[in-house]
């Protein structure tokens, strides 16, 4: 039964794909497109087939970036979302400063982090996790400021501390909302690791784009493309794994439940 289901979510989109692909490899020869304008898709696999070796090298020193500025990222949004929350002084005198942080383009910040603290791993990761904090940081505030407000005031009654309730009913309660924005963050974690990999990196899918970008090799940009897509969905795909493991219990199941009865 819940091969069936996946099947049924899966096919619709991957028929879109092929259909696609079919329609564009068919322009490319319909139309005589030259190769350096718009390859085609059998011209993109077959450069992805003849490069794998150097492909997989840049590949996995993204990954690990990725996999990196995505942990600190996360760490940081949700440090960031239980101190305003638990004190709420911080909130209403920070929280516009966090909205505001997301005002500067990340491209136009990564030149400064590379001049300030150099071409190593740290301005990277700093971009990374200015990329990645804010969604998760969001949307754990919003879960925390929709604890139900019976259990919350029973608890209180019943000589919980503020410690114990945000621990056992807040943080539980929260955790829905808090995957939705850490998957989100997962998804720009690449984007933000592509992005530092273009200020400046000697390896990384990010450099290998700026190198084919100078060659006018248009089929391998194409190629790196498709690797971040693939690096996305994958990132994605994982938290979405981990939230089916961790999320046994939504509480709008519970709210579905008392309105059909």
């Amino acid at each position: 039964m819940k091969l069936t289901r996946l099947w049924n979510s899966i096919w619709p989109p991957l028929v879109a794909v092929i259909l696609f692909l079919i329609i564009w490899q068919a322009a490319t020869l319909l139309f005589d497109i030259d190769k350096w304008i718009l390859p085609s898709p059998a011209d993109i696999a077959k450069e992805a087939a003849a490069g794998a070796a150097g492909l997989w090298e840049h590949t996995l020193a993204t990954l690990r970036l990725i996999l990196l500025g995505f942990a600190i990222g996360t760490a940081v949004g949700l440090a960031v979302a239980f101190s305003l929350h638990y004190v709420p002084f911080l909130k209403s005198s920070l929280y516009p400063l966090l909205i505001l942080s997301q005002n500067v383009p990340t491209i136009a910040l990564a030149p400064l982090l590379m001049i300030w603290f150099g071409f190593g791993i740290l301005p990277k990761i700093i971009v990374i996790t200015l990329v990645c904090f804010f969604p998760v940081a969001v949307a754990a505030m919003d879960g925390l400021a929709r604890t139900d407000r019976v259990m919350f005031d029973y608890m209180r009654m019943a000589g919980a501390s503020k410690g114990q309730i945000f621990r056992k009913l807040e943080v539980p309660h929260a955790l829905p909302s808090i995957l939705s924005g850490v998957k989100i963050a997962a998804t720009y974690s690449v984007m933000g690791a592509v992005i530092a990999e273009w200020v400046g990196a000697d390896k990384g899918i990010g450099y290998y784009m700026m190198l084919q970008k100078s060659s006018f090799r248009t089929d391998k940009i194409f190629v790196a493309i498709a690797i971040i897509v693939a690096l996305s969905l994958a990132m994605f795909a994982l938290i979405a794994l981990l939230e089916k493991w961790l999320v046994r219990y939504a509480p709008q199941d519970r709210d579905k439940q008392k309105g059909e009865a």
